[in-house]
């Protein structure tokens, strides 16, 4: 039996898959001062549903995969470790100056952003190594201890190092790293050249400073968790999704926390791909997690699922870059529990606010008191108040209509229905936007991508989104609800490893080249002999990241085998460049010889064949659904509306719009002109622009 918990910020996600390939999904509110607490509720849940006992459920299970947003919480809400920064000497503005670029270039009214570890914690080291390794200035071993003791009067939690050319040679860092475990005991302590060997001295003293700032705190959820788990009677192998879209061991996670930075999100692309090729076989996809705080793009293009080194905390340039590439998501906030809110010139706002899982919404009835998209819905009638997570929880449906009528309403001067319509409106058209962000900027046609929904409240507007982008498909999975735990269960074991050397492919130096790639290789291979022991399939994948001479910034560039051994290997790196280069920039100098100054090697390691799952409705109440009740749409006024249940729908059987499809822990809102058919493995297919 396996388990996968998706950590988000309104609702904890679980799905248990046991042996047969049978999954139960389940759901509990997030607790945010103890997000363990939220995956035990779930876990409660299951044990309830299968008829056992918490500790009888967990000792049946082999492995537990879970996803957090723990970490990027922390940095968020400024909960991270007091951190300090060791630098170079005469170089402490690194984290000041960032990467130097401006979102508005011309616009002196914001501030300048502060750095991620301030300068009052900033120490430069006397030390100086050059560009081809040689020490021009030996380490100033006596003022480095005398630097570590000020450590102790400043209350520092952790450290992060990053030294000028350590990616070269690392003798300081590493001796820095003695001296801090002699003189700083049980301070944890990052040392760049280790965590992320990049060329990009910003990237990689940022990414030193983030890592260092969770290791305590991410070191103790980690444990926490690991430790509460086998306590409650667990003893198999607790594995954590990273930012890139796979998993590792917590205690391997504890050691780089952040891996862990947007874990959730990145796996409901690896979910939504699976989906779509089962489901309409198109290998272009754009996959919408709309959960109760955010909404979440991704996209799969042509099969492949995109990532980005682009990886901002914030905004680019005035937040802070994580220096490692991630599955490429954009993340909105305009979720179920996203606040309508009318600004003083008398226009309606959805988010970015949001009532999360405490309070929650208005008709929760735990406190809320500003209107939300949840609230809307109700008011709607799209979501059944008295069929909540399957009748678990009931709605306040009254105070829900009040919230939205004196908030937003009595300020626009609609009608209470207007209103609610105006709210999904507003939401629909951000989400669209953001859709419109990641597929219209780089190239992609939406219309011809298949679009797929997440998350509890992506049904809510999936039709409307994709008759707005004119996709001819949209396709609510039946594990939708919990997209982003369903895609952890699909996920492999991955670790990703580098090294910087520079050369041209014109007098390439190979003999060297090849020895880094073989260490390279090296490292993948005890990763399969270690965390991959037993995995089914394993796979290495090398990639130079090369440039134009000239040019600031590189791209990668896929490598045809694991070595390069002879003048056509070479000239196949060249050729490859161009075409990846034209690809991405529709341009390329065909003749230009390429400069590579990074190489890079990716291990995955698959932990099981191919999904095919019998998903069960777990139903927490006895509730009676109606076959039909009166709805508002927009257009169309209040409509009586046919109601189904999900589980309840044939294979092959069809419903014509305006219908709701309800399930324990969704609605998927069929408008009217549009159809929708149960596909063969459980998924609603939906035809937004069908005839009714």
């Amino acid at each position: 039996m396996r388990f996968a918990v998706d950590t988000g910020g309104t609702f904890t996600d679980l799905v248990v898959e046991d042996d047969s390939g049978e999954v139960r999904m389940y759901k509990a509110a997030t607790t945010p001062s103890d997000p363990v607490a939220g995956v035990l509720d779930t876990l409660e849940l299951a044990a309830k549903d299968y008829g056992l006992s918490r500790p009888d459920l967990l000792a049946k299970g082999d492995m537990l995969i879970h996803g957090t947003t723990h970490a990027i919480n922390a940095i968020v809400t400024g909960n991270t470790a007091r951190t300090a920064f060791f630098t170079t000497e005469g170089h402490p503005d690194v984290l000041v100056l960032r990467e130097g670029g401006r979102i508005e270039p011309f616009n002196f009214t914001v501030p300048y952003p502060q750095p991620y570890v301030p300068r009052s914690l900033t120490y430069e080291i006397s030390e100086r190594i050059m560009y081809d390794g040689t020490v021009r200035e030996a380490l100033d071993e006596k003022a480095a201890i005398e630097t570590i003791a000020a450590l102790k009067e400043a209350e520092v939690e952790a450290v992060a190092v990053c030294l000028l050319w350590s990616i070269v040679n690392p003798a300081h860092e590493i001796r820095l790293g003695d001296l801090l475990e002699e003189h700083l005991p049980g301070v944890p302590y990052t040392l760049s050249h280790v965590l992320n060997p990049s060329l990009r001295e910003y990237r990689r003293a940022s990414s030193a400073a983030i890592d260092a700032s969770l290791k305590p705190l991410m070191g103790k959820y980690m444990g926490g968790l690991d430790s509460r788990l086998r306590d409650s009677g667990f003893d198999g192998r607790v594995l954590v999704v990273t930012t890139q879209g796979g998993a590792i061991d917590a205690a391997d996670m504890a050691q780089s926390p952040i891996h862990s930075i947007n874990s959730g999100p990145a796996m409901a692309p690896l979910a939504g791909r699976a989906y779509a090729e089962a489901d309409s076989g198109a290998d272009t996809a754009i996959i919408a997690d709309t959960g109760g705080t955010t909404f979440d793009v991704s996209l799969v293009r042509g099969g492949r699922i995109p990532w980005t080194r682009e990886t901002w905390i914030g905004q680019p340039y005035r937040g802070h870059m994580t220096g490692f590439p991630a599955v490429d998501v954009k993340s909105i906030g305009a979720g179920g529990g996203s606040i309508a809110w009318v600004d003083e010139g008398g226009l309606l706002h959805i988010g970015p606010q949001s009532a999360g899982a405490v309070p929650g919404p208005v008709c929760y009835g735990q406190g809320g008191t500003e209107p939300t998209v949840t609230d809307a819905s109700v008011v709607l009638g799209w979501i059944d108040p008295d069929f909540f997570l399957g009748g678990a929880m009931s709605l306040d449906r009254d105070a829900a209509a009040k919230a939205i009528q004196t908030h937003v309403g009595d300020k626009l001067g609609f009608g209470l229905h207007e209103a609610a319509a105006a709210i999904l409106s507003v939401a629909t058209e951000n989400m669209v936007h953001a859709i419109e962000d990641i597929t219209i900027n780089q190239g992609i046609d939406p219309r011809g991508a298949v679009l797929i929904g997440g998350g509890g409240a992506a049904g809510l507007n999936v039709t409307a989104i994709a008759r707005r982008l004119g996709c001819e498909r949209a396709i609510i999975p039946d594990v939708s609800a919990a997209l982003s735990a369903a895609g952890a269960l699909m996920s492999d074991l991955r670790a990703e490893f580098s090294g910087t050397l520079y050369t041209q492919t014109a007098g390439f130096e190979t003999e060297r080249v090849n020895a880094l790639l073989a260490r390279l290789e090296d490292q993948c291979k005890a990763f399969i002999a270690g965390p991959g022991a037993g995995s089914i399939e394993q796979v290495i994948e090398f990639t130079a990241e090369a440039r134009y001479p000239s040019q600031i910034w590189e791209i990668e560039v896929p490598l045809r085998g694991n070595r390069i051994a002879s003048g056509q290997d070479v000239a196949n790196l060249r050729d490859d460049f161009h075409a990846t280069h034209e690809e991405i920039f529709a341009i390329a100098d065909n003749k230009s010889e390429v400069e590579v100054v990074g190489w890079r090697a990716n291990v995955r390691c698959r932990l099981r064949d191919g999904v095919q799952w019998n998903v069960k409705e777990a139903v927490a109440g006895d509730v009676e659904v109606p076959e039909s009740r009166e709805t508002y749409f927009e257009g169309a006024g209040l409509v009586d509306t046919r109601v189904l249940r999900f589980e309840d729908m044939e294979r092959g059987a069809e419903v014509v719009g305006p219908a709701i499809i309800e399930s324990s822990f969704t609605t998927v809102v069929i408008d009217p002109g549009a159809s929708a058919q149960r596909s063969a493995s459980g998924s609603l297919v939906i035809d937004p622009a069908a005839e009714g």
